[in-house]
């Protein structure tokens, strides 16, 4: 009787820790993690990170459509699309998707000459203020 209460014991624990990771795993994956930097900005969505010094950044624009692309690895799931993927089968360049809500306009941010990120929120005001705060990364006002 002793060794089944042990197992049954194992199995708990064993039970508990996958929950705990498919609760981190999913919180990972629930929103993009947007962070600016001093002098780069970072965007984190579960396994998908990327860093772009504001020094590296050619162009940005608001868009209404994310292009037909073909996805090397990522999901979709109701309106969010994450993931990488490649504009056609002879561009090598990746282009990496964080789209929180298909439906509202993304960013389309240009950088290293031709690598591109597809970026938003589900608040489309917060996009709104990423847009305008790499615009004046990226051209600064003149004082």
């Amino acid at each position: 009787m002793g060794n089944t209460e042990k197992r049954h014991w194992v199995l708990n624990i064993l039970i508990v820790i996958t929950i705990i990771v498919v609760a981190l795993a999913f919180t990972a994956h629930y929103k993009n993690w947007v962070k600016t930097e001093k002098e780069d900005l970072e965007i984190l969505s579960g396994i998908y990170f990327v860093k772009i010094p504001y020094a590296n950044m050619d162009s940005i624009e608001m868009v209404e459509r994310i292009p037909s692309m073909e996805r090397i690895n990522g999901f979709s799931v109701k309106e969010r699309e994450k993931g990488v993927f490649k504009e056609d089968s002879l561009s090598k360049n990746k282009v990496y998707v964080y789209v929180d809500k298909l439906s509202q306009p993304k960013i389309r941010l240009v950088y290293q000459d031709s690598l591109k990120i597809f970026l938003n929120m589900p608040d489309s005001t917060e996009t709104v203020s990423m847009f305008q705060f790499l615009s004046n990364k990226i051209h600064p006002p003149k004082e």
